[in-house]
């Protein structure tokens, strides 16, 4: 199923389970998104997206009001009785499950269009259960911006190319893979899959990859071997122990009192600011910490960390225009 046509439906179900009354065609077609202008085409496409909601197994009830505006005319509408879970009983492990997938899933695009469609029923006069879209909106929050690229691939089979930039590295290389999975480890995410440049399996780690993840064939062209254990392959690859690099940095006088308890060879060298060496493993994991001392920190060396602290304060102004 298409992401334009899983959005359509959604957002379909939103507003026939928020009503309080049948919905007619007519005010399901300007309050749902992606419906056609043409009457034809549209009636045609409402009614697969009613076959398909029943055949998912949604009650889609069909009747008619004489009192709201409704008429005798023919409306729609999903009884939220119907639509809900019974009681769920759970062990203690598989709400522990539970409880971690609900801590990742915290953001989609779908919910934007989701609210927008009963802002419209609102607005032409539709009284909506206000506390109905709490319990179907699905969220997503991993702060990799690849993420959403790279699990669309594998849940559709497609091959990527995204450009890499390996440890250590100041450049980037095109890399050509064919997803198995992706994994959460320690707090970081990873893809697993066959690398066609180098025609075997590996691991790339979300927050290195710089750019859009960009589709490089077919959707269905990818299968996971019979065997393949994803999340094993990730958690045993790990990521390539690192010799301590030193960074040589500039710090405001007066200022940046943590990174100077830990550095080295302190002096000053300007007006306002001394000059010091720190020492550290991981560029994705010092670049945040520096940033969070906005311009009282200044990255001399090495250039793949300046590029890493840069990024980080450009995502934190971008993130404060929103």
């Amino acid at each position: 199923m298409s992401r334009r046509k899983t959005e359509r439906l959604l957002n379909l179900v939103v507003c026939l389970l928020a009503t309080r009354r049948f919905l007619t065609a007519e005010q399901v077609r300007r309050a749902v998104p992606g419906y056609p202008d043409s009457d034809e085409a549209f009636k045609r496409m409402f009614e697969r997206d009613k076959e398909e909601l029943r055949e998912l197994g949604v009650p889609l009830e069909v009747g008619s009001d004489q009192q709201g505006g409704g008429g005798e005319e023919i409306g729609y509408r999903i009884p939220p009785q119907a639509y809900e879970l019974p009681d769920i009983h759970l062990t203690p492990d598989e709400a522990a499950v539970l409880g971690l997938a609900a801590r990742v899933w915290q953001r989609a695009s779908m919910a934007d269009a989701a609210s927008g469609a009963l802002l419209k029923l609102r607005a032409a006069g539709v009284e909506t259960d206000g506390s109905t879209g709490l319990g179907i909106e699905p969220r997503v929050d991993t702060g990799d911006p690849a993420f959403p690229a790279l699990w669309e691939a594998v849940r559709d089979g497609r091959p990527v190319a995204f450009d890499y930039q390996g440890i250590g590295r100041t450049s980037v290389a095109r890399r050509h893979l064919e997803p198995w999975g992706v994994v959460s480890r320690r707090g970081r995410w990873y893809v697993v899959g066959h690398d066609r440049d180098r025609e075997e399996t590996r691991v790339f780690r979300l927050s290195r990859i710089t750019g859009e993840v960009a589709a490089d064939g077919p959707a269905g062209s990818v299968t996971v071997p019979p065997g393949v254990d994803v999340r094993s392959i990730a958690f045993t690859w790990g990521d390539p122990v690192t010799e301590p690099r030193p960074a040589t940095v500039r710090l405001r006088t007066g200022a940046a009192q943590g990174p100077r308890q830990w550095a080295k060879d302190v002096h000053p060298v300007a007006d306002g600011w001394d000059e010091a060496v720190l020492t550290f493993r991981d560029v994705d994991r010092f670049a945040p910490y520096l940033a969070r001392f906005a311009d009282d920190v200044l990255v001399v060396d090495p250039p793949d960390l300046r590029e890493a602290v840069i990024q980080q304060l450009k995502a934190v102004l971008a993130g404060s225009d929103q």
